[in-house]
């Protein structure tokens, strides 16, 4: 339980510290995800010792339990042979190796222990950082979402509509001059073409008075002749 709340004390400091700088919320993720992954490999190495102490107590007790009977049993053989004073110093060995197999013994009962908590203490550890980090994950993901939605919001906010419509407006206003100016200039020009066209009717129409005035001085002219003539 040391271990947890070692860690849950660095992310109070580093949440607390990343208010008051006001720093990326993002890294202070990121940087305590990866402190919980070091806390979770030194919990590795610390169970893999007390795992390799376990084993060497163990073993410790193991021998010595073997030579404790061992001892034993060549106590029984010096006695069927009547040798009572080797006996005596057999069963001294196993008074020494039955006080080894004690104290090992117990040892080994508390590095048992002692591993069994320190595997649980691993195995919680590897649930909250696979927690952490799908955590990170998300939160990672609505921090990016969060920076997008403000930069938009910060662009859109920027721009001064009514000025840029106030600009369409007077562009509108000088385009409409322009096509005004535009029908003007089409209609004068249609106005000297009718009146071109005036003056040449008319002249076509002279001419052709004209044409009727000779015809008509020829005719009298040659009435005329003939009444002389008679």
């Amino acid at each position: 339980m040391g271990i947890f709340k070692r860690i849950a004390d660095i992310f109070k400091a580093n949440v607390n510290d990343a208010l008051d700088k006001a720093e990326d919320p993002a890294k202070m993720i990121k940087l305590m995800v990866i402190e919980m992954q070091e806390s979770l490999t030194k919990a590795t190495a610390s169970l893999a010792k007390a795992m390799a102490q376990e084993r060497k107590l163990k073993n410790e007790y193991e021998k010595y339990l073997s030579l404790s009977e061992q001892w034993k049993q060549k106590a029984a053989a010096a006695l069927q042979q009547g040798r009572e004073d080797l006996a005596r110093q057999a069963l001294q060995k196993k008074a020494l190796c039955d006080q080894n197999v004690g104290q090992y013994k117990q040892m080994y009962e508390a590095a048992v222990q002692q591993t069994a908590q320190l595997k649980e203490t691993v195995d919680k550890l590897k649930i909250k950082l696979d927690e952490a980090r799908a955590k990170e994950s998300m939160l990672l993901a609505r921090s990016e979402t969060a920076k997008a939605q403000k930069e938009i919001v910060k662009q859109i906010g920027g721009l001064d509509t009514s000025s840029i419509f106030a600009k369409f407006d007077k562009f509108e206003e000088k385009i409409l001059e322009q096509e005004a100016e535009a029908q003007a200039y089409a209609e004068l020009a249609s106005d000297n073409m009718n009146n071109l066209e005036d003056e040449f009717k008319k002249l076509n129409a002279s001419s052709q008075v004209d044409d009727e005035l000779a015809k008509l001085k020829a005719e009298l002219n040659s009435g005329n002749d003939a009444n002389s003539n008679s």
